[in-house]
């Protein structure tokens, strides 16, 4: 893997806008809870979007290497367009689903209207973003990209 990452500044770019987005969820978590809690660098949803600063810092490089005019730029620009609406909207409706699931069942099951036991499994409820929190993992993602490519010394 080091190997890719030596050779390609755009997959570069993208993992560490991805590894800094998930340290600063990190740091967000402590600080809001007080605590450490290292589930939040490999969990989805929370601030920033990880996977929007992904696709934001691989679309920018991409941009700024081959040229916003490129063909390259436009698929990538395509991708990550989709990817940032299924984090703000299909994600975010799946957490929702899994937050109202795991309010009824223990109340179902407790109240003995489900006759037989079941393995019940709580739901992970933080799946998507709320629009700022895409906005800010967006932001971050150029930011990454523009000073990465900007130290490497890869601007064309």
């Amino acid at each position: 893997m080091g190997h890719i990452l030596s050779y390609n500044p755009v997959i570069t770019v993208g993992f560490f806008g991805l590894f800094i987005a998930q340290i600063i969820k990190l740091i967000v978590s402590l600080v809001s809870s007080g605590r450490m809690d290292f589930r939040r660098l490999v969990d989805t949803g929370g601030m920033p979007s990880s996977h929007t600063s992904f696709v934001s810092s691989v679309t920018t490089s991409i941009g700024i290497i081959e040229g916003f005019h490129s063909t390259m730029f436009a698929v990538a620009l395509c991708f990550s367009v989709i990817v940032v609406y299924d984090a703000t909207n299909l994600r975010r409706s799946a957490g929702y689903h899994a937050q109202w699931l795991n309010r009824i069942v223990p109340d179902l099951l407790q109240g003995k209207i489900i006759k037989e036991k079941f393995d019940y499994k709580v739901l992970r409820e933080l799946l998507g973003h709320n629009p700022i929190e895409v906005f800010v993992g967006g932001v971050l993602g150029v930011l990454i990209a523009v000073l990465t490519l900007y130290f490497l010394n890869i601007y064309p």
